[in-house]
């Protein structure tokens, strides 16, 4: 049952496809700039590997990645690695205070997933719950990649992992992304989708029932928006010096 955060204004940004550098540039505009609560409903053009935070690079076939035209980018955010391809990436930015995000670290990713499951299983995704203890089919021992490795913090069906997000909290704002799958791929085949648990792997599809379910457990309307020219001039910045950067994206 999706869980109610009442609250007053939510602005949401249907991005459409960007570039991965774009993408990781106007999630942390969202965390930096002073901006109302946000949802963001995005996807990836061209298909991108995002590594976390802390990872080292040297883990990954690099040249791989080269040859076969997969752009790289680090992200603001830890865990592992992920290949953005056929999903929908959604991100939230709001105070560190507001109802979503209030009290414990763990009880705001639960607040999200009730959100998350109640979308995914309006799509057709059975069982849709969190992982708990339970061992997952898709794991495998020491992989960087983020959907073969789980936590009782991610979402799973048909014991698969199908959603993992993170935070960053900093200036008291919390940045939470994460991604959707629609379709598996060639380098975590593995992992569930929305296609594999016999659902609706359709893009619009799902940001619309994601729209819907945010605003059931929100009890507000998303006021569809735009950037800010602030965070307009920052996402450019930062997707400029920063999320195209060899020494941001290969610094470890």
């Amino acid at each position: 049952m999706t869980e109610h955060v009442p609250t007053d204004r939510w602005r949401l940004l249907r991005s459409g496809a960007c570039a991965p550098a774009d993408n990781m540039a106007i999630d942390e505009a969202l965390l930096l700039c002073d901006g109302p609560p946000t949802l963001r409903l995005y996807r990836w053009n061209p298909h991108g590997v995002s590594l976390g935070y802390f990872q080292n690079s040297s883990q990954f076939d690099l040249p791989r990645f080269a040859r076969e035209g997969v752009p790289v980018v680090r992200r603001l955010t830890g865990g592992g690695a992920i290949f953005h391809g056929d999903e929908v990436t959604f991100s939230i930015a709001a105070p560190v205070a507001h109802p979503l995000f209030a009290g414990a670290v763990r009880e705001s990713y639960d607040r999200v997933h009730h959100i998350l499951a109640a979308a995914l299983e309006a799509c057709g995704a059975r069982e849709v719950v969190p992982r708990g203890d339970a061992p997952l089919l898709s794991e495998v021992l020491q992989s960087p990649w983020c959907f073969h490795e789980s936590t009782a913090f991610d979402l799973v069906a048909a014991r698969r992992k199908l959603v993992g997000s993170a935070q960053r909290r900093t200036g008291g704002r919390v940045l939470h992304h994460g991604s959707l799958v629609l379709r598996a791929n060639r380098y975590t085949p593995e992992v569930a989708s929305l296609e594999s648990l016999g659902g609706t792997a359709d893009a619009l599809r799902l940001e619309e029932a994601l729209i819907e379910s945010f605003g059931r457990a929100l009890d507000a309307p998303l006021e569809l928006g735009m950037l800010s020219p602030q965070e307009q001039s920052e996402a450019a910045r930062l997707a400029s010096e920063k999320y195209s950067s060899k020494e941001w994206t290969f610094r470890r």
